[in-house]
């Protein structure tokens, strides 16, 4: 096990040690060691109530574990102040949670956080990226669920992650809708080269975006490793 960052593989960007979270005497994540390679799209696949979203919630400590850490390029997170760490390690939900205003306020809102102000440019560089121009001045109640997440994706954008957190993005879209954004988020990924951990149900998804598969079982981990591997066992 990795204890300095000096230690630390190069390739490696995030690592779960014994990673897990018991609630109400329920092991929602238990005993989760994995390493995930910068660049990797890593989908946590699973029945309903394996523990995915317990466990992507616990990467950039929305839930806090009961044993166990995670090492964010050598760095237990525990000593990296949750603000700055959740700009490294971004999060976008399965329902895109906007701030009440215009689209602009939602884009600029985690810089200003930081005390840095988002220059109209800048808004309008990640508003193209995710494929809505001219979008900065709209109110967000006029958006569409496409939109918003979108706009969610962009947001998270604006922080300049290292990792993308990805819990079902595209599960309450339409087809259409859905394969569009799929496509966005892939393009982003490969552009900006993040890494990338998407929770999905989809296995048609998975296959279209991932490098890599977790496959996870009651809060257990039952098998990771490379897609052709895991999805042809």
């Amino acid at each position: 096990m990795a204890t300095e960052a000096a230690l630390y593989s190069t390739n490696k960007i995030l690592q779960t040690d014994h990673l897990s979270r018991v609630t109400n005497g329920k092991r929602l994540v238990d005993d989760i060691s994995v390493q995930v390679k910068r660049g990797d799209i890593v989908a946590i696949i699973g029945p309903s109530g394996a523990g995915k979203s317990s466990f992507l919630r616990l990467l950039n400590r929305l839930d806090e574990p009961t044993a166990g850490s995670v090492w964010l390029e050598g760095i237990d997170y525990r000593t990296i102040l949750p603000q700055e760490l959740r700009r490294r390690v971004g999060m976008v939900m399965q329902s895109p949670y906007l701030f009440a205003g215009t689209v602009a306020d939602n884009v600029r809102f985690g810089p200003r956080q930081r005390g840095e102000e988002l220059p109209a440019e800048t808004i309008e560089r990640l508003l193209e990226r995710v494929g809505l121009v001219d979008y900065a001045d709209r109110d967000i109640n006029s958006l569409s669920g496409g939109e918003a997440q979108r706009i969610s994706l962009a947001r998270t954008l604006a922080n300049s992650p290292e990792v993308l957190l990805l819990d079902e993005p595209t599960s309450a879209l339409d087809e259409t809708t859905q394969r569009g954004v799929e496509d966005l988020i892939c393009s982003i990924i490969h552009h900006q080269g993040l890494t990338c951990l998407i929770v999905t149900h989809d296995m048609r998804q998975t296959a279209r975006m991932a490098t890599h598969v977790m496959v996870l079982e009651r809060g257990k981990l039952v098998e990771f490793g490379p897609i052709g591997e895991v999805l042809n066992a």
